[in-house]
């Protein structure tokens, strides 16, 4: 059978938020399979913040998308040819399968764990669905965990602070720090979202990073300071928390959104000094550098998941691969709620 598949490839690097421009369509044949390889219908496009940051040419945790390269992104889909003997047609998979409907892979490579490029992992979607498998069970889910337990160490009765806390990565960070015993402050844009951490999530309160009296706000909601902050926003967020940290804490450096389209200086923290004054931590944290324990850190999630322990966050899906970039930049808008896919 002839497959056609459109694809989105990067035309040009955005300064400032990205533009139509930017990116090109195009709709090309895939050639029949040689021995070795499989062909994945992708069934969701999972949207990252981190998305942004790929487009850039500077040096980063991971090689920039080239110009004229289809654009890198983790999605889950599902075998419909395989001429390798460790995929069957039907099983269903994540890993990166791009911005494309259809995505070709070696099947040696796609078992090598030490490549994150062309690893895939196959998931059972009588556990969860594929959507969860992208989102609690997906990295989102993984960077929460590995990032709050492995970077943070959470202790029972401690303060955990997480910003973008009802994104995909911040609803599992409180939904994890919950488990163990923690009580959870998230940072959000607005009332709806403060809502759905409390109500939702469980969340012991919620605050508005727009509210003008936030570090006040802070304060009170952490009288005895903040044990670990998980950042997702950088900027004046991690800097207020940084005011906030109490001795020996922790800060686990995931993202920072709020920097990502800036045209001109990356605002850094300017009370650092704090991390020695508290005798405190700052670690960064790329999920991809434990990706050989991804099974078994989605199996002990998965657990939790069944026995109601760890609430699967919102997951928002739109439609259309033309509609990739639109969607892309609702994480910038504060329009995104939960976890955004795109069904190509």
């Amino acid at each position: 059978m002839t497959y056609t598949n459109t694809r989105v490839t990067l035309a040009s690097r955005p300064v400032g938020l990205p533009h139509p421009d930017n990116l090109a369509f195009d709709v090309v044949d895939i050639p029949p399979l040689v021995e070795g390889q499989i062909l994945i219908k992708n069934h969701f496009i999972s949207i990252e913040p981190a998305m942004r940051g790929w487009m850039n040419s500077s040096k980063s945790y991971i090689p920039p998308i080239a110009l004229g390269e289809v654009f890198r992104a983790m999605g889950a889909g599902q075998v419909v040819e395989s001429r390798h003997p460790a995929f069957a047609v039907g099983d269903y998979v994540t890993g990166d399968l791009k911005v494309q409907q259809f995505a070709v892979h070696d099947g040696d490579s796609a078992q090598d764990p030490t490549n994150p490029g062309t690893y895939l992992l196959k998931v059972d979607t009588t556990l969860a669905s594929l959507e969860t498998h992208l989102a609690t069970l997906g990295l989102p889910g993984l960077t929460a965990y590995f990032g709050l337990l492995g970077i943070g160490q959470p202790r029972a009765g401690e303060t955990v602070v997480v910003s973008g806390a009802a994104g995909a990565v911040g609803s599992v960070v409180g939904s994890i720090a919950k488990l163990k015993g923690c009580r959870v402050i998230g940072l959000v844009g607005n009332q709806e979202k403060i809502d759905y951490c409390v109500q939702k999530l469980g969340f012991d309160a919620c605050l508005n990073y727009k509210d003008p009296y936030l570090r006040a706000a802070l304060r009170t909601a952490c009288p005895r300071g903040i044990d670990v902050y998980f950042d997702n926003a950088g900027g004046d967020l991690l800097d207020w928390a940084l005011e906030r940290l109490a001795l020996r804490g922790r800060v686990v450096l995931c993202g920072a959104i709020s920097q990502y389209n800036t045209t001109g200086a990356v605002k850094g923290p300017a009370n650092y000094l704090s991390l020695l004054i508290n005798r405190g931590r700052m670690e960064g944290l790329v999920v991809l550098d434990s990706i050989a324990q991804f099974p078994t850190a989605t199996r002990e999630m998965a657990s939790w998941l069944r026995e109601g322990h760890l609430v699967t966050p919102k997951v928002q899906v739109e439609k259309g691969i033309d509609n990739f970039l639109a969607t892309l930049l609702k994480l910038f808008s504060g329009q995104s709620f939960g976890k955004l896919l795109l069904t190509p």
